[in-house]
């Protein structure tokens, strides 16, 4: 149930976030989602990738050093106050929200949130029994060899 994520640092100048998407898609890997937030100097760049370890490696050829750490993909009704409702009972477990952003919306009525909390597996467990899906990294396309 929890993806794998690749997380870098990538100055913040012109071209950056160029060399990088267009190093993977030379290799043929796929985007699946990312994030980039800005740090400063630097940005913090947030990916979930087709072949994980192939990525990976890529970027430290470029020497890009290229952390993994674990999300989790929620698919939630794209309707004003779901999110929230999706939240509530992670509140009420004491489960924190490390960081999440939006994925694509798979259809007019659904979209995909990705989630890094406190304690991964409790969040889990918790969605689980609320009955909201999660994905696995087949249902999202990802190669988590490492």
């Amino acid at each position: 149930m929890k993806l794998k994520q690749i997380v870098i640092s990538i100055e913040n100048a012109p071209g950056r976030l160029y060399e990088v998407t267009n190093a993977l898609g030379n290799a043929g890997i796929n985007l699946r989602a990312l994030n980039l937030v800005d740090t400063g100097a630097f940005g913090q760049l947030r990916l979930l990738v087709s072949d994980v370890s192939k990525a990976r490696r890529i970027l430290m050829e470029m020497q890009i050093p290229a952390q993994v750490n674990e999300v989790i993909a929620v698919e939630i009704e794209d309707k004003p106050g779901r999110l929230a409702s999706v939240l509530k009972p992670l509140k009420d477990a004491n489960i924190h929200v490390l960081f999440m952003y939006a994925y694509f919306r798979q259809a007019a009525d659904k979209a995909v949130m990705i989630f890094r909390f406190s304690d991964n597996d409790r969040a889990i467990e918790t969605l689980k029994a609320e009955g909201v899906t999660i994905y696995d990294a087949e249902k999202f396309g990802i190669l988590e060899n490492q």
